[in-house]
């Protein structure tokens, strides 16, 4: 018989983002990490003779959990990836849902009925996730294994398994990053003992407070994009970045004709939720561009949409803008006790200096680091 824990990827940048990632790769958020620290505790003591990835980033770096404190070479395979969803792939979920809002549907509750350009067929992952484990297991027979995979492909492999239909996948739970199952193979046979456990994320020793995060779909919570438009959008510029300042109590100094001349020369993107303009995030790519930084110069959400994830996909907007122009550093400059700086803190920016000005620089990698796996 063979022993397979079957484990989701940790919490990666779609996932925060709420970004589609499907077989597009992305790198691990520092809760991510975190997740992976505590799901190499759970590991700690369990015996695992192999351990087996998908080939994207996310999945090689959260099955170092494993094999790199046992010492364990990873053998990564294409056909465990996540489902392909074609044109959707770096979309916004919300930019998907106000654009294609039935089959933004039928992905979450009739996965049989959903069609998109490009994107694969849910039949065809259920069959190469089905032989890929069932060649795994073969091949290790009387052994113990761990894969690491994704979540729409495992939830489609899960369901199967326990004799349900791509029709009737809806009524199956989704499970959470890092989440693991354990299956039992012997012969042609192949159970599920138990699915979905990710009790490792509340044991003791995991980062206080952090609790699995669970939204109710996709579209929870889902902005859209789209760059500032001038002069049409020159009074929502200025409200918004006034009415942010004057929320968090910061007395800057103010000038609305500086910021709106600084705004027609700096790309500018402005958040959607439905058609109203919640916030808006501007960039400075020419600066420091030789030495692999991105600036962000403006990050401002509305006040009655604070709180609710549209900064976390602003900032987003600023990685996937600077990672294809090669930058590997996400910085930006705040003054002192700057009431946005445990938002940056949090989302993995950390101090790099100052300014000739005198404010802080607070920075983050956003670079892919592969040498966790010796390359």
């Amino acid at each position: 018989m063979t022993t397979i824990y079957l484990i989701r990827h940790a919490e990666a940048e779609g996932n925060l983002y709420r970004i589609a990632q499907g077989q597009d790769d992305s790198i691990l958020t520092d809760r991510g990490w975190r997740q992976v620290e505590a799901l190499s505790r759970r590991f700690a003591q369990i015996p695992v003779d192999a351990v087996y990835a998908s080939d994207l980033y996310r999945t090689c770096a959260t099955a170092s959990a494993i094999c790199g404190p046992k010492g364990l070479p990873l053998h990564r395979r294409r056909d465990l990836r996540e489902i392909c969803v074609g044109v959707w792939e770096r979309q916004t979920w919300g930019h998907i849902a106000r654009e294609d809002p039935e089959q933004m549907e039928n992905f979450g509750r009739h996965l049989e009925r959903w069609q998109v350009e490009g994107a694969e067929r849910p039949q065809a992952v259920l069959e190469r996730m089905m032989a890929a484990v069932r060649q795994i297991a073969a091949e290790n027979e009387g052994r113990t294994v761990a894969v690491v995979s994704h979540g729409c492909a495992i939830r489609i492999l899960l369901a199967a398994l326990q004799g349900l239909t791509i029709e009737t996948l809806a009524q199956t739970p989704v499970g959470g990053n890092t989440a693991v199952s354990l299956l039992e193979a012997e012969g042609e046979t192949m159970r599920v003992v138990f699915r979905d456990d990710d009790s490792h994320l509340r044991a003791p020793g995991h980062a206080a407070g952090e609790r699995p995060r669970k939204r109710a779909n996709g579209l929870e919570p889902g902005a859209w994009f789209q760059p500032l438009r001038l002069p049409e959008q020159a009074d929502f510029l200025t409200t918004c970045v006034r009415e942010t300042w004057d929320s968090a109590g910061e007395d800057r100094p103010w000038d609305p004709e500086t910021l709106r001349t600084e705004a027609a020369e700096r790309p500018a993107l402005v958040g959607y939720v439905g058609e109203e303009p919640v916030g808006v995030v501007q960039l400075r790519p020419e600066k420091e561009a030789a030495q692999g930084n991105g600036w962000l110069t403006l990050s401002c959400v509305r006040p009655p949409y604070q709180g609710r994830g549209y900064g976390i996909q602003l900032l987003g907007q600023a990685v996937m803008y600077y990672r294809p122009l090669g930058r590997d550093r996400l910085r930006v400059a705040l003054p002192d006790g700057a009431a946005s700086r445990p938002f940056f803190t949090a989302h993995g920016f950390s101090p790099a200096g100052r300014t000739a000005s005198g404010r802080e620089i607070l920075e983050k990698d956003i670079s892919y680091h592969w040498e966790f796996l010796g390359e």
